[in-house]
């Protein structure tokens, strides 16, 4: 019970800066519109902070013995850790940072073909979206991808300040594209994704929502051919087919998914 207090304790501590930072940003850009944005999500925002409470509390000590049991075996060959010594500390970093997006690029893209959707499908269906959309997230989401984001750095043989600072960079950034701001960021958007490029994201249309997947760079989706600047969907409605979910809800989603599947044709009535 302690464990989980202290964990608990270490979260709040970790997010207050930023519900701060935003609650000022949210003053200063909406002002009178400002409290009435913030009631409208309240539903979404207890769903989010639900699921916060589940994944970086409860759940938390669960991940940490899946993914540092991962990194433990991959560090036993560090193949490459040698090769970064010398190299200037600002090119390490935005490298890193060059590698990570490129990995979560790709990860993002496979969350959303269908064998993978229903467990990504949690995090699109927030129909309010602010800062803590970030960590909307099912468990089975949160897991692969603290899997499948971690393994590229380590096999290469970055060093640990490199993969935490990229980390922190990619997440405080996350924390800023999915906040409720109509913004483009004019010549800087052609170069990082912004909050417009990536509320299209989470447009509540199929089509549409296969746009812009990365978290921090546009490069790989203007290599790849997945950019939109947004400049035309701003202030887009969000969310997916079938709409939001409370709590237990969101929980159950990609499990009916799967029993949906499996489900036979009902039999056609005698004639």
């Amino acid at each position: 019970m302690e464990a989980l207090s202290s964990q608990a304790y270490a979260v709040a501590l970790a997010l207050l800066p930023v519900a701060a930072a935003f609650a000022l940003l949210s003053l200063v850009v909406k002002r009178r519109g400002a409290l009435p944005s913030l009631r409208k999500a309240v539903p979404e925002t207890v769903t989010n902070l639900l699921l916060v409470v589940l994944n970086s509390v409860l759940l938390a000590g669960f991940f940490a013995l899946v993914t540092g049991s991962l990194e433990t075996q991959l560090r036993l060959f560090p193949m490459l850790a040698d090769f970064w010594v010398g190299v200037p500390e600002i090119g390490l970093l935005l490298l890193a940072l060059l590698v990570d997006e490129f990995v979560v690029y790709w990860r993002h893209r496979a969350e959303h073909v269908p064998a993978l959707w229903p467990i990504h499908a949690t995090h699109h269906s927030d129909e309010a979206m602010t800062w803590l959309t970030l960590l909307r997230k099912h468990p089975l989401s949160h897991l692969f991808g603290n899997i499948v984001d971690s393994i590229p750095l380590i096999l290469l043989g970055f060093p640990a300040w490199a993969v935490v600072a990229s980390s922190i960079i990619r997440t405080w950034w996350g924390y800023f594209i999915h906040a409720d701001l109509p913004w483009t960021l004019g010549p800087v958007g052609k170069v990082l994704i912004s909050p417009a490029a990536h509320r299209l994201h989470h447009i509540d249309d199929e089509l549409l929502m296969g746009q812009n997947f990365g978290g921090f760079f546009s490069i790989w989706d203007r290599l790849f051919g997945t950019f939109d600047d947004a400049s035309c969907h701003l202030n887009c409605r969000t969310g997916i087919a079938g709409g939001s979910r409370l709590f237990l809800g969101e929980l159950a989603r990609p499990f009916e998914a799967v029993a949906n599947r499996f489900k036979r044709p009902a039999a056609s009535p005698a004639s």
